[in-house]
Protein backbone atom coordinates (compact mmCIF):
# COMPACT_ATOMS: atom_id res chain seq x y z
CA UNK A 1 0.00 0.00 0.00
CA UNK A 2 1.43 3.48 -0.89
CA UNK A 3 1.62 6.37 1.47
CA UNK A 4 0.29 9.70 0.53
CA UNK A 5 2.55 12.67 2.57
CA UNK A 6 1.40 16.74 1.99
CA UNK A 7 4.80 18.29 1.80
CA UNK A 8 3.62 22.21 2.39
CA UNK A 9 4.98 24.93 -0.23
CA UNK A 10 4.23 28.67 -0.48
CA UNK A 11 0.91 29.77 1.60
CA UNK A 12 -1.50 27.20 0.95
CA UNK A 13 -0.12 24.65 -1.93
CA UNK A 14 0.70 20.83 -1.07
CA UNK A 15 2.78 19.02 -2.79
CA UNK A 16 1.87 15.45 -2.29
CA UNK A 17 4.93 12.98 -1.98
CA UNK A 18 3.71 9.08 -2.45
CA UNK A 19 5.73 6.31 -0.75
CA UNK A 20 5.81 2.81 -1.56
CA UNK A 21 7.83 1.85 1.76
CA UNK A 22 8.54 -1.78 0.10
CA UNK A 23 11.14 -0.34 -2.54
CA UNK A 24 11.79 2.73 -1.06
CA UNK A 25 11.17 4.94 -3.80
CA UNK A 26 8.78 7.94 -3.81
CA UNK A 27 6.57 10.40 -6.46
CA UNK A 28 6.49 13.59 -5.78
CA UNK A 29 3.32 15.60 -7.45
CA UNK A 30 3.19 19.33 -8.67
CA UNK A 31 6.63 20.65 -6.96
CA UNK A 32 6.15 24.05 -7.28
CA UNK A 33 9.35 24.43 -4.86
CA UNK A 34 12.19 21.36 -4.52
CA UNK A 35 13.09 23.12 -0.91
CA UNK A 36 10.31 20.78 0.72
CA UNK A 37 10.98 17.79 -1.44
CA UNK A 38 14.84 17.95 -1.27
CA UNK A 39 14.80 18.43 2.52
CA UNK A 40 12.37 15.73 3.24
CA UNK A 41 14.93 13.33 0.70
CA UNK A 42 17.59 15.20 3.24
CA UNK A 43 16.20 13.19 5.80
CA UNK A 44 15.50 9.99 4.58
CA UNK A 45 18.24 9.05 2.54
CA UNK A 46 16.73 5.16 1.95
CA UNK A 47 14.13 6.84 -0.08
CA UNK A 48 14.98 7.15 -3.97
CA UNK A 49 12.89 10.30 -5.60
CA UNK A 50 11.79 8.06 -8.90
CA UNK A 51 9.12 9.97 -10.38
CA UNK A 52 7.65 13.80 -10.99
CA UNK A 53 4.10 14.13 -11.96
CA UNK A 54 3.07 17.40 -12.92
CA UNK A 55 -0.39 18.55 -14.04
CA UNK A 56 -0.56 21.99 -15.11
CA UNK A 57 1.90 24.57 -16.48
CA UNK A 58 1.69 27.25 -13.43
CA UNK A 59 4.74 28.14 -11.75
CA UNK A 60 3.40 26.99 -7.91
CA UNK A 61 3.24 23.29 -9.72
CA UNK A 62 6.54 23.42 -12.04
CA UNK A 63 9.17 25.77 -10.29
CA UNK A 64 11.19 22.73 -8.29
CA UNK A 65 10.99 20.93 -11.70
CA UNK A 66 14.44 21.79 -12.94
CA UNK A 67 16.00 21.62 -9.56
CA UNK A 68 14.92 18.28 -9.08
CA UNK A 69 16.11 16.96 -11.84
CA UNK A 70 19.38 17.74 -11.61
CA UNK A 71 19.59 16.56 -7.57
CA UNK A 72 17.99 13.28 -8.47
CA UNK A 73 17.75 10.48 -10.87
CA UNK A 74 14.07 11.17 -11.30
CA UNK A 75 11.43 11.05 -14.28
CA UNK A 76 9.16 13.58 -14.91
CA UNK A 77 5.82 13.18 -16.72
CA UNK A 78 3.66 16.00 -17.76
CA UNK A 79 0.78 17.18 -20.09
CA UNK A 80 1.84 17.12 -23.59
CA UNK A 81 -0.16 19.93 -24.71
CA UNK A 82 1.35 22.92 -22.36
CA UNK A 83 4.61 24.42 -22.33
CA UNK A 84 7.31 22.80 -19.57
CA UNK A 85 10.70 22.47 -19.63
CA UNK A 86 12.05 19.77 -17.68
CA UNK A 87 9.74 16.96 -18.92
CA UNK A 88 11.03 13.12 -19.72
CA UNK A 89 7.50 12.17 -21.52
CA UNK A 90 4.60 14.49 -22.87
CA UNK A 91 1.34 12.48 -21.44
CA UNK A 92 -2.19 12.98 -23.77
CA UNK A 93 -5.51 12.11 -22.85
CA UNK A 94 -6.00 8.05 -22.45
CA UNK A 95 -2.06 7.96 -21.52
CA UNK A 96 -1.18 4.95 -18.83
CA UNK A 97 2.01 5.22 -16.89
CA UNK A 98 3.54 3.00 -14.25
CA UNK A 99 4.70 4.23 -10.78
CA UNK A 100 5.27 2.81 -8.20
CA UNK A 101 4.17 -0.18 -9.28
CA UNK A 102 1.04 1.42 -10.38
CA UNK A 103 -0.79 2.21 -13.26
CA UNK A 104 -2.09 5.63 -13.45
CA UNK A 105 -4.29 6.61 -16.57
CA UNK A 106 -4.18 10.32 -17.78
CA UNK A 107 -7.13 12.11 -18.11
CA UNK A 108 -7.74 15.54 -20.26
CA UNK A 109 -9.52 17.67 -18.04
CA UNK A 110 -8.91 21.41 -19.22
CA UNK A 111 -10.98 24.21 -17.66
CA UNK A 112 -8.57 25.71 -15.56
CA UNK A 113 -5.67 25.65 -18.02
CA UNK A 114 -6.45 24.28 -21.69
CA UNK A 115 -3.86 21.30 -21.47
CA UNK A 116 -4.72 20.41 -17.51
CA UNK A 117 -4.26 16.43 -16.38
CA UNK A 118 -5.48 14.47 -14.25
CA UNK A 119 -3.88 10.96 -12.86
CA UNK A 120 -6.42 8.24 -11.96
CA UNK A 121 -4.98 5.02 -10.40
CA UNK A 122 -7.53 2.63 -9.87
CA UNK A 123 -5.40 0.60 -6.61
CA UNK A 124 -6.79 -2.13 -5.68
CA UNK A 125 -6.38 -0.96 -2.13
CA UNK A 126 -8.82 2.30 -3.03
CA UNK A 127 -8.65 4.07 -6.24
CA UNK A 128 -7.31 7.40 -6.09
CA UNK A 129 -6.99 10.95 -7.90
CA UNK A 130 -4.09 13.95 -8.76
CA UNK A 131 -6.85 16.26 -9.49
CA UNK A 132 -3.99 19.17 -9.81
CA UNK A 133 -6.38 22.90 -9.89
CA UNK A 134 -9.30 21.19 -11.18
CA UNK A 135 -11.36 19.49 -9.08
CA UNK A 136 -10.62 21.13 -5.38
CA UNK A 137 -12.45 19.62 -1.46
CA UNK A 138 -15.69 21.67 -1.86
CA UNK A 139 -14.58 23.74 -4.91
CA UNK A 140 -12.64 23.88 -8.53
CA UNK A 141 -10.08 25.85 -9.80
CA UNK A 142 -10.66 29.53 -11.84
CA UNK A 143 -11.38 29.36 -15.86
CA UNK A 144 -7.74 31.33 -16.24
CA UNK A 145 -7.74 29.73 -19.62
CA UNK A 146 -10.70 27.36 -20.50
CA UNK A 147 -14.18 27.59 -20.94
CA UNK A 148 -17.46 27.28 -18.46
CA UNK A 149 -18.10 24.43 -20.81
CA UNK A 150 -14.92 22.71 -20.79
CA UNK A 151 -14.21 22.68 -16.98
CA UNK A 152 -18.02 21.50 -16.27
CA UNK A 153 -17.54 18.40 -18.85
CA UNK A 154 -13.92 17.94 -16.81
CA UNK A 155 -15.75 17.80 -13.73
CA UNK A 156 -18.39 15.89 -14.55
CA UNK A 157 -15.49 13.13 -15.92
CA UNK A 158 -14.23 13.11 -12.67
CA UNK A 159 -17.75 13.11 -10.76
CA UNK A 160 -18.31 9.48 -12.91
CA UNK A 161 -15.04 7.76 -11.12
CA UNK A 162 -15.88 5.46 -8.23
CA UNK A 163 -17.39 7.07 -5.40
CA UNK A 164 -14.35 5.70 -2.58
CA UNK A 165 -11.82 7.23 -5.44
CA UNK A 166 -10.01 9.51 -2.89
CA UNK A 167 -8.87 12.77 -3.83
CA UNK A 168 -5.25 14.34 -3.74
CA UNK A 169 -5.88 18.08 -5.08
CA UNK A 170 -3.41 21.07 -4.76
CA UNK A 171 -4.22 23.26 -2.17
CA UNK A 172 -5.60 24.35 0.59
CA UNK A 173 -9.06 26.06 -0.29
CA UNK A 174 -11.68 23.99 1.76
CA UNK A 175 -12.88 26.34 4.02
CA UNK A 176 -13.34 29.39 1.99
CA UNK A 177 -14.75 27.02 -0.86
CA UNK A 178 -17.36 25.70 1.56
CA UNK A 179 -18.40 28.58 2.82
CA UNK A 180 -19.35 29.40 -0.53
CA UNK A 181 -21.01 26.16 -0.87
CA UNK A 182 -23.29 26.80 1.95
CA UNK A 183 -23.88 30.07 0.37
CA UNK A 184 -25.46 28.43 -2.83
CA UNK A 185 -27.15 25.63 -0.93
CA UNK A 186 -27.84 27.17 2.97
CA UNK A 187 -30.42 23.94 3.83
CA UNK A 188 -28.14 21.18 2.42
CA UNK A 189 -27.10 19.47 5.90
CA UNK A 190 -23.96 17.40 4.63
CA UNK A 191 -22.37 21.16 3.78
CA UNK A 192 -23.28 22.86 7.09
CA UNK A 193 -21.92 19.65 8.56
CA UNK A 194 -18.78 19.43 6.50
CA UNK A 195 -18.05 23.08 7.32
CA UNK A 196 -18.55 22.73 11.03
CA UNK A 197 -15.82 19.29 10.54
CA UNK A 198 -13.58 21.35 8.42
CA UNK A 199 -13.75 24.72 10.50
CA UNK A 200 -12.43 22.84 13.84
CA UNK A 201 -9.60 21.43 11.53
CA UNK A 202 -8.57 24.11 10.53
CA UNK A 203 -8.77 26.01 14.08
CA UNK A 204 -6.32 23.15 14.86
CA UNK A 205 -3.99 23.53 12.46
CA UNK A 206 -4.41 20.40 10.18
CA UNK A 207 -5.43 19.93 6.68
CA UNK A 208 -8.23 18.88 5.52
CA UNK A 209 -7.50 16.28 2.69
CA UNK A 210 -8.04 14.10 0.48
CA UNK A 211 -11.41 14.36 0.16
CA UNK A 212 -13.22 11.59 -1.61
CA UNK A 213 -15.62 11.46 -5.37
CA UNK A 214 -18.69 10.71 -2.79
CA UNK A 215 -18.22 13.55 -0.60
CA UNK A 216 -17.62 15.94 -3.37
CA UNK A 217 -21.35 14.78 -5.34
CA UNK A 218 -22.89 15.36 -2.10
CA UNK A 219 -20.90 18.92 -1.25
CA UNK A 220 -19.24 20.49 -4.32
CA UNK A 221 -21.81 22.94 -5.70
CA UNK A 222 -19.51 22.71 -8.89
CA UNK A 223 -20.98 19.08 -8.97
CA UNK A 224 -24.20 20.17 -8.41
CA UNK A 225 -24.80 22.07 -11.12
CA UNK A 226 -28.03 19.91 -11.93
CA UNK A 227 -29.54 20.38 -8.30
CA UNK A 228 -32.53 22.34 -8.54
CA UNK A 229 -31.40 23.91 -5.31
CA UNK A 230 -28.19 25.13 -7.37
CA UNK A 231 -30.10 26.19 -10.53
CA UNK A 232 -32.20 28.57 -8.35
CA UNK A 233 -29.48 30.20 -6.78
CA UNK A 234 -27.70 30.62 -9.75
CA UNK A 235 -30.77 31.76 -11.51
CA UNK A 236 -31.39 34.09 -7.76
CA UNK A 237 -27.84 35.62 -8.85
CA UNK A 238 -27.90 36.20 -12.59
CA UNK A 239 -31.67 37.53 -12.40
CA UNK A 240 -32.72 35.35 -15.00
CA UNK A 241 -33.84 31.87 -15.77
CA UNK A 242 -30.30 29.42 -16.50
CA UNK A 243 -30.54 25.60 -18.14
CA UNK A 244 -29.03 22.98 -15.97
CA UNK A 245 -25.58 21.92 -16.38
CA UNK A 246 -22.81 24.31 -17.87
CA UNK A 247 -25.18 27.52 -17.89
CA UNK A 248 -25.66 27.05 -14.19
CA UNK A 249 -21.94 26.29 -13.62
CA UNK A 250 -20.65 28.83 -15.50
CA UNK A 251 -22.90 31.06 -13.57
CA UNK A 252 -21.97 29.87 -10.03
CA UNK A 253 -18.25 30.18 -11.06
CA UNK A 254 -18.98 33.31 -11.49
CA UNK A 255 -20.52 34.12 -8.45
CA UNK A 256 -17.62 32.30 -6.47
CA UNK A 257 -14.87 34.54 -8.50
CA UNK A 258 -16.75 37.75 -7.06
CA UNK A 259 -18.02 36.06 -3.27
Amino acid sequence: MLEFLALPAFQDNYIWLILDHKRQEAAVVDPGDAVPVITWLGRHPEYQLRHVLVTHHHRDHTGGLATLKAATDCRIWGPAAEAISSLDRRLDDGDKINILGQTLQVCAVPGHTLGHIAFYCDDPDGPWLLSGDTLFAGGCGRLFEGTPQQMHDSLERLAALPDNTSIYCAHEYTQANLRFAHAVEPANDDIRVRLEVVNDLRLAGRMTLPTTVALEKRTNPFLRSNEPAVITAAEQQQGQRIAAGADTFAAIRAWKDRF
